[in-house]
Order: structure tokens, then sequence, then C-alpha cells
């Protein structure tokens, strides 16, 4: 399908990502799926290839292009070899935004330098075991302390990505009670160094997909968070939070379609290969309608990301168009990732397939970063419904 929204640079970065996917990462991955994580060292290859810096400012030395579409091209090019970068998504996509728009200069210089290089790695700890995704509900509470100089940590977190080898982790917090009229009022962020006392990790979570992404739990009592690593104003977290989350989930929306994709790749490689009945699976009329039923479902969920990633970088994209891009990819891909399983037969259930692999990392895109019946919700009040 003809597309526009990439260009030279994107390509000649799309082959440097290609090979360095074949040379560093398929030869590693059965073993990162086993252990359920990537390495730490891994992180600093990442780093090392400029993965980190791309949206980063110079000075704090990153490559300073604001442009989200060179992590787009990442998500197609990991999603088309069946792989993953564990939980380097997360410290990039979750943690960067706000590291950009609400550090002080003081922060970005103390903070950014570590990022870039890897020697520092970001999860964010939005979800509650009570809460999910009524993020106005959330108990974890922040004092500040009489002196003025700390806050005082204590909750519980779950469900974070990149949580059990994270160094920093930025953690919502109620430090005032919300407003009758206002529940979301009374949350704040801050950057928390999991070294400090109090801070620990429970469970690293035993996943149905995203095997090679440690996910864990979370627990703080009474950890001391110097107030200078607050980040932006006390009580306005939850609407820092609604700022950046259209952007994560065209992430997630751009995952989905790049998944059906993938998909769809290796159930045509798999049927032109297998052999039944003394012909090529391929051959099957029924074989071609599915695979060609899928492609246009491919093509139409591509169409829809490319269009809220132009919309993403031109600064316009909407909390409803992002909803609406979330909801529809991740539909189209569970429903191609499925047609996909079934042209592979008893093989689609085993492990050592890509598309088995897919069909269970793909689940979780309609429940995280909002569920599809909180897309749904975003939706119908766009609509004035």
């Amino acid at each position: 399908m003809r597309r526009t929204v990439f260009n030279e640079d994107h390509e000649a970065f799309r082959q440097t990502l290609r090979d360095f996917i074949e040379t560093e990462v398929v030869p590693r991955y059965d073993q990162w799926f086993q252990d359920g994580q990537v390495p730490r060292d891994f992180y600093k290859q990442l780093a090392e290839l400029g993965l980190f810096g791309i949206e980063v400012p110079e000075e704090y030395g990153g490559a300073g292009i604001d442009s989200f579409k060179f992590a787009a091209v990442q998500t197609e090019e990991t999603m088309r070899a069946g792989v993953s970068f564990g939980a380097a998504g997360a410290h990039v996509a979750l943690g960067l935004p706000y590291l950009l728009d609400l550090g002080t200069e003081e922060q970005k210089r103390r903070w950014l330098p570590d990022f870039v290089s890897g020697d520092t790695m970001y999860a964010l700890a939005m979800t509650e075991p009570g809460t999910g995704s009524d993020l106005a509900g959330m108990s974890t509470t922040a004092k500040l302390s009489e002196d003025g100089t700390h806050y005082v940590l204590n909750g519980a977190k779950t469900f974070i990505t990149g949580g059990v080898l994270a160094d920093r982790v930025i953690v919502c917090a109620r430090t005032s009670p919300s407003k009758p009229d206002d529940r979301r009022y009374g949350i704040t962020l801050l950057n928390v160094d999991t070294s400090l006392p109090g801070y620990s990790v429970g469970r690293k979570l035993d996943k149905l997909g995203l095997r090679t992404s440690d996910t864990g739990e979370l627990a703080f009592v009474d950890v001391k968070v110097p107030v200078e690593d607050r980040l932006g104003e006390e009580n306005k977290g939850f609407y820092y939070l609604g700022k950046n989350l259209p952007k994560e989930r065209l992430s997630i929306a751009y995952g989905a379609y790049a998944q059906a994709a993938a998909a769809v790749r290796f159930a045509k490689q798999y049927v032109l290969d297998r052999k039944v009945f003394g012909q090529p699976v391929a051959s099957f009329q029924n074989t071609k309608f599915e695979l060609a039923a899928c492609q246009s479902e491919v093509d139409a969920a591509q169409a829809v990301a490319d269009r809220a990633l132009e919309a993403l970088d031109a600064g316009e994209l909407t909390a409803a168009e992002a909803a609406s891009a979330k909801l529809f990819c991740t539909e189209v891909a569970h429903r191609v990732i499925d047609r996909c399983l079934q042209l592979h037969g008893g093989y689609g259930f085993i492990n050592e397939y890509p598309i088995a692999r897919l069909y269970a990392d793909n689940r979780v895109n309609r429940i995280y970063g909002g569920t599809s019946e909180v897309m749904k919700m975003i939706i119908a009040k766009d609509m004035g419904l």
C-alpha cells in the first residue's frame, strides 16, 4: 500500500535497525523468552544504537528530533521479526514525555544524559491493585514532610512495565484529597529513585504474553523522595497524565497494526511452505480468501495508524482520535492474528512459531493504556453522547 508517512531518513534507520535485530536479537530471543526478560546490558546496546535519545534535545545528549516516526519504524521492525526489546518501549514512550514536558532545566540536566545512555532505565507507575482504569481512585499517598524537604511515599502499584529492572520510576501518588467536584485533583508525579530505603519490587508477574518485558508489583513504605524530584506542580498529576495518554495510545495502536501486518507475513510464508494433501496450503481457495481479507484489514489499520501518527507529529492528535485509532487497530489485530494462527493449524499453538507468541502478546492491547470500553467512552463523549 502506498505510504507517505516516512522519508529516506526513516528508511535508512529502518535498514540499520533490521540488521541489528537479525544479528543481535533474533539469535538470543528464545533465551530471553524463557527468562521472562531481556538482560540489563541489552539496554546499553540500544542506547549505543541511539534509540533512547532520538527525541531528547541535543544539549542533553540526544538527537533532538521532535518526531514519533522513528519510534514507529522501530515498532514495525520488531513486530516484523516477531521479537521485542523488552521494556525499552516503556522507557521511551512512557517515561520520556514527562521528563521533557515537566522537568525543570536543573532536572533535565540531572536526568536526561543517563536516560539517553541507558544508565538509568525508567518505568511509569499508575495502576494500583484495586483501581485498574480508575486512576482518580488511587490510594498511594505522598505526604510532604514538616520541613518541606521531601515527600513520604506509601502504597503499592501493579502491572508496571519495566518495573523490575527500572532505576527510576515516575510514581503517581495522592498528595491532597480529591475535591467533591473533581476526583482527579490531588495527584502528583514523583521521579522515584528505586534504590531509596522502603522501595521494593514484589513479584515479577507471570504474564500470558509479552514474556520478554519485565512487569512487576511495586511497594512503597515510608520512602523519602526529595522534593527536588517532583515532576511538575503538586496536585496536577492527573492532568499531566491525560496530556500524555494520547501518545501512549497511539503507540499501542501502531504496535497492534504492526502485529497484524507481521501475522499476515508469517501466515503467508507458512502456507507457501506447508503442504497438505500433496499441495501447498496456499493453493486452496480458503487460504487465499482468508489472507486477502486479512490484508485488507491490515491496509485499513495502517491508514488509521499513519493518519494518527501524522496528527501527533503536527501536535494535533486529540484524545478522541487517539482512542479511536487504538480501538480500531487493536480490534483489527485481534481478528487478523486469530485468523492467521488458524492457517497454521496445530503449529500455530506452539511457541516455537512466531504466530503463537504474537497471539499471546496481542491480547493485552485491548486492556492496557485504557481498555477498549474506556476508548468507547472517550469516543462517545466526543460525539456528544
